[in-house]
């Protein structure tokens, strides 16, 4: 899409700060690379500093493992996560595009569709969810404050925060950066507060004695973890390193990226671990109701800060993904401005809120299922991209991306082929995790009793194999496979 700015006239960063984004897929200018490593902090931070993050500390439990086999899961499974984020960040400094747009390098510019359908969908898909957990989440504390909770309540909460999510994607790069960095002071701050509060209800001698899990309860709960944060980011990241100069030094892109996105969600799952540990009774009403529970422990007088810090940052998350599915949409071949297909996503997002919180009896856990299965195809895509992007020297031929023609080719059947293949693997090896809501999604697991695994009622069951699995089929034969093609693309062989 077209820049607003005349030709030849030039916008310093505070004017182009304050101006709605209308970059689209096109390589950024020369002159709008002005972004430096260390502002990648600020999306990532406000995006993941959610209280949620504590909820996960119930679902790790939920796999049977103690409170250090947790603390592994949670250190590990979310830095890891992030690093490979920051990776396909480097990506977006070699090119200057979104993310998207860079993976035809590797799928062929018409190919790159094949994932692409399946990032627009997730992201959708994701920040719907997250939509839907902050109106859920302002009509719970509001009936607990007794300023009830019901139809009213839920209407003002879902238009409230489809607006706001709306109005930022809308906006573009620039004002999101700007919004992200206020609320990660607002909601950092208000998570401290949270923490102080709820200190005495740590009881280190009731987490102690949680007893240890199994190997394979203990990966399992690792790969959740992984695809709960960073790899449910991971189509998205070149979108925000896509304006940093050219000089910016890959190693601080990947680092930046990762202890922006993994330092909150660390310490928040811990804190929830041992917040969780010691109240069994929270771990119970967090599955069904994750942000009222952890409100159950709070003061009235900190229910509605609380509920402000919670829906901001649910907000944070929905704008990142929002904004960037517009993009995707616009690699898809839709041709409209930017800003225009933010609004497009923006409003599906907003249907699909309503749909859930007024109509929908049975729809959530479906919902999640459907997510879920699309976190395999999903992985291995990112495995494809990460080695692609390791075995690249030079930067990306900018015009070829937009080629069928060029040096990218339409399609790469060896990338799309794998992408398959790994996809066929990783679903043969996860379980529908929503079993009775979404009966439908019940074929998964094929794999597991051929393999000597134990089967669907096996101890491996659980384990979530399936999408290490597609990550690493994904990455070890582009490694192999793609070596010489890539070699050739850029004029090495």
């Amino acid at each position: 899409m077209s820049s607003p700015v005349t030709p030849g006239a030039t916008l310093d960063e505070s004017q182009r700060r304050l101006q709605i984004e209308m970059n689209g897929i096109e390589v950024i200018a020369e002159s709008e690379r002005t972004a430096k490593p260390r502002d990648l902090f600020w999306p990532w931070f406000a995006a993941n500093v959610s209280v949620f993050g504590m909820s996960y500390a119930a679902f790790v439990y939920g796999f049977g493992i103690s409170f250090w086999q947790s603390f592994f899961v949670a250190t590990i499974g979310i830095t890891i996560s992030f690093v490979l984020v920051g990776i396909i960040a480097i990506a977006g400094k070699r090119g200057s595009a979104p993310t998207m747009v860079l993976s035809r390098a590797a799928f062929g510019v018409t190919g790159q569709r094949v994932p692409g359908y399946v990032s627009w969908l997730v992201s959708i898909g994701w920040e719907t969810f997250l939509a839907i957990m902050a109106t859920l989440a302002t009509a719970t504390v509001f009936e607990r404050l007794g300023w009830g909770g019901g139809t009213t309540t839920k209407i003002l909460a879902a238009a409230f925060t489809a607006a706001v999510i709306v109005l930022a994607s809308v906006a573009g790069y620039h004002i999101i950066m700007r919004l992200q960095s206020i609320l990660t002071w607002a909601t950092g701050a208000m998570t401290l507060v949270y923490i102080a509060l709820t200190l005495g209800e740590i009881d280190w001698t009731t987490v102690s004695q949680i007893p240890s899990g199994s190997l394979q309860s203990v990966i399992g709960a690792l790969v959740m973890v992984m695809t709960g944060f960073g790899l449910g980011w991971i189509n998205i990241a070149a979108d925000w390193s896509r304006y940093q100069s050219r000089d910016a030094s890959g190693a601080a892109i990947v680092a930046w990226n990762t202890f922006g996105g993994a330092i909150a969600p660390v310490v928040l799952v811990i804190y929830g671990l041992l917040l969780a540990g010691s109240r069994p009774d929270l771990q119970d009403g967090i599955a069904y109701d994750p942000i009222g529970t952890l409100a159950t422990v709070l003061p009235t007088w900190f229910l509605l800060p609380f509920l402000l810090t919670a829906v901001l940052a649910l907000i944070s998350g929905a704008v990142l993904g929002i904004y960037s599915s517009g993009l995707t949409l616009l690699s898809l071949g839709v041709r409209i401005p930017r800003p225009a297909a933010a609004f497009i996503d923006g409003m599906i997002l907003t249907a699909g809120t309503v749909w859930v919180v007024f109509f929908a009896e049975n729809f959530l856990g479906p919902f999640q299922s459907f997510l879920l299965t699309l976190g395999v195809p999903l992985a291995a895509w990112a495995g494809i991209m990460i080695a692609d992007i390791a075995l690249r020297t030079r930067p990306y031929d900018e015009l070829a991306l937009f080629d069928p023609s060029g040096r990218y080719g339409a399609w790469d059947w060896t990338s799309v082929g794998t992408m398959v293949v790994a996809s066929f693997v990783g679903w043969g090896l996860v379980i529908n995790s929503f079993a009775e809501e979404a009966a439908w999604n019940n074929w998964q697991g094929y794999l597991l009793g051929p393999l000597g695994l134990g089967g669907r009622d096996g101890d491996w069951a659980w384990a979530n194999l399936g999408v290490l699995a597609a990550l690493l089929i994904g990455f070890l034969v582009t490694w192999i496979a793609r070596r010489g093609t890539v070699a050739r693309q850029e004029g090495r062989a």
